[in-house]
């Protein structure tokens, strides 16, 4: 994986590990890596959101969630970022999710439904919501803004799923 140095100045330089089916997030001190656990106490996260009538899970959280509505509850995001929505994959993946994979401009989506009315989300913005979440994670954790991170992408990421990362 080729990390990548978000902008910024001043406060916390966290590492995030964006991973398909689990999320972590960790800090240099002292010589070395530490793992932040998350509100759970666990020092992997979900990559899972669900989206509710009351507002967003992420986490844990929304993987409890997913046996309530799993069709409103969107995992493996990372699989859908920066692809086509007629890729061979993406549609051999859909067929298997209990969630709506759609086409948004072309790109893959998911489509959930709150408070009665559909919503269409591209995965990177999933993505993102895991970041954030990692992001939160690790400011409870130290006490301070995180304001710049390296997240890592797998090696296989083409282009485009590195500048949907982004």
């Amino acid at each position: 994986a080729r990390p990548r140095l978000a902008a910024g100045a001043g406060g916390e330089i966290v590492g995030i590990d964006l991973g398909t089916t689990y999320s972590c997030v960790g800090v240099y001190r002292e010589g070395g890596v530490e793992i932040i656990p998350n509100e759970f106490g666990h020092r992997v996260t979900p990559s899972v959101v669900a989206f509710t009538d009351d507002g967003t899970l992420t986490g844990d959280a929304a993987r409890v969630q997913a046996s309530l509505r799993p069709e409103n509850t969107v995992y493996d995001a990372k699989r859908l970022i920066g692809r086509s929505f007629s890729d061979v994959d993406v549609q051999s993946d859909a067929a298997t999710f209990p969630f709506k994979v759609v086409s948004s401009g072309g790109k893959a989506a998911v489509e959930v439904t709150v408070g009665g009315t559909a919503k269409v989300f591209e995965a990177a913005e999933i993505s993102a919501l895991v970041l954030q979440k990692m992001k939160q994670t690790a400011e409870n954790f130290l006490g301070a803004p995180v304001t710049q991170a390296v997240v890592t992408v797998p090696a296989y990421f083409n282009d485009a799923q590195r500048q949907a990362t982004k």
